[in-house]
């Protein structure tokens, strides 16, 4: 059987110890080479710590590890006989909100960290908030730092019931409290000796466990058609097919489906893989799918049900994400993408800034800036084939071009159309 995987984001203030405790996680469940360790120990060394400072395994980048805090996305791989996992170890400082934003937006679960002896602060607030807006599914809060504060329960209690109340307006159900020593691997890979208190399981066991099979949109066939692939030689002179990755449902040889915008109809005579022919597909597999109508398909058009099509339009409200310096101006154009789909859009009103911190909509803003967040009505030129964001990711998410720097100006979520 084949191990799945867990993609995970991990925030939490600067000095919460984050990097520490990845560095942990990795060591501990012996995901590490040996050269990997002993650069570690080399470097702990070189730095003046008198322990094996495994921050120094994640924050990559000479800055960091001159600063102590992270900046970049650093994505790390491992994995233990029952999982695979992807770590993306995001930036815990509000200049570098969408680094997290980036980070989040593919996690199937966000791990928080606090700081036991600090509480809840501003950027774990905006952390859990970030985390909430893209819609993950599975939070761990992680107490750090229980040695600092001799195990005691009632710091995190009070940690624990502070965040809930907090977390009372999310749309996340599934939330984990656990509270652990990253320094010492109290709670990370082992259960801990000294917070007999503690019930629950140690951090790997529950990212081993929790369970995300469900998480995946399976109600709803969305297939993005990336390529069409038509081989110019004898031997396959009548092969049609059109490949990509199945966005979202069960798609299976013989249904029927409808391709989006032209409308037209067929069925589904064949789905290919690498490994050969299959008789369903479910996401996120990328299969070439054959028709039995020879009908035109091209690199943007979209396979769906016919009973269950997503909205066709061209006026979106969406929650954006800002991501360059050149602050977005109502009225600015710009290059949208949105699976495998191109076009331009044009920003037709912006209706307010969110504060992430505390949740507050400014309604007189006039433009959003670098890491902001707002909600926007966007008309765009071409028809575009989506779903809510909370209902399906990849067919409720796009990115914004800037076209005069082709930097990516904006990360948006589709709330519905305008």
């Amino acid at each position: 059987m084949r191990a799945d995987l867990l993609r995970f984001t991990t925030a939490g203030s600067v000095d919460d110890g984050k990097s520490t405790l990845i560095g942990r996680l990795l060591y501990d469940a012996k995901s590490l080479f040996e050269d990997q360790i002993e650069a570690v120990e080399r470097t702990s060394v070189q730095w003046g710590f008198d322990y094996v400072n495994l921050a120094l395994l994640t924050d990559g980048l000479r800055a960091e590890r001159e600063q102590g805090i992270t900046i970049d996305v650093a994505y790390r791989y491992f994995a233990t006989p029952r999982r695979k996992f992807i770590i993306a170890d995001t930036p815990g400082h509000v200049q570098y909100t969408r680094n997290m934003v980036t980070g989040a937006s593919t996690a199937d679960l966000a791990l928080i960290l606090v700081d036991a002896r600090k509480g809840l602060t501003e950027q774990s607030r905006r952390h859990a908030v970030v985390a909430n807006l893209l819609h993950i599914p599975h939070l761990v809060v992680c107490i750090n730092k229980m040695d600092l504060v001799d195990w005691d329960q009632g710091a995190f209690e009070a940690i624990k019931d502070d965040f809930r109340s907090f977390a009372s307006r999310f749309d996340v159900t599934d939330i984990v409290f656990i509270p652990a020593s990253a320094l010492h691997g109290d709670n990370v890979v082992e259960r801990s000796a000294n917070m007999g208190w503690y019930q629950g399981t140690p951090l790997l066991h529950h990212l081993e466990e929790v369970h995300i099979a469900s998480d995946r949109n399976l109600v709803d066939v969305r297939f993005p058609v990336q390529y069409v692939i038509r081989p110019h030689n004898d031997a396959h002179h009548d092969y049609r097919g059109y490949a990509g990755q199945l966005a979202a449902g069960v798609l299976r040889v013989g249904d029927e489906i409808v391709v989006q915008p032209s409308g037209l109809a067929s069925k589904v005579a064949a789905i290919d893989t690498y490994d050969g022919p299959v008789v369903e597909a479910y996401p996120p597999m990328s299969v070439t799918v054959r028709l039995e109508d020879d009908i035109d398909v091209s690199r943007g058009d979209l396979l769906c049900r016919p009973h269950n099509q997503p909205t066709v339009g061209q006026d979106i409200e969406a929650m954006v994400c800002w991501l360059t310096d050149r602050p977005l101006q109502p009225n600015g154009r710009y290059a949208l993408k949105h699976t495998t789909r191109s076009a331009r859009a044009v920003v037709k009103e912006l209706r307010y800034r969110l504060d992430i911190n505390t949740l507050h909509r400014d309604e007189d803003c006039v433009s959003l800036a670098l890491n902001e967040m707002g909600r926007l009505h966007l008309r765009v030129t071409a028809p575009l084939m989506f779903d809510d964001y909370r209902r399906d990711r990849a067919t409720g998410s796009f990115i914004l071009v800037d076209e005069a720097t082709n930097a990516t100006a904006g990360a948006g979520m589709i709330l519905g159309p305008a």
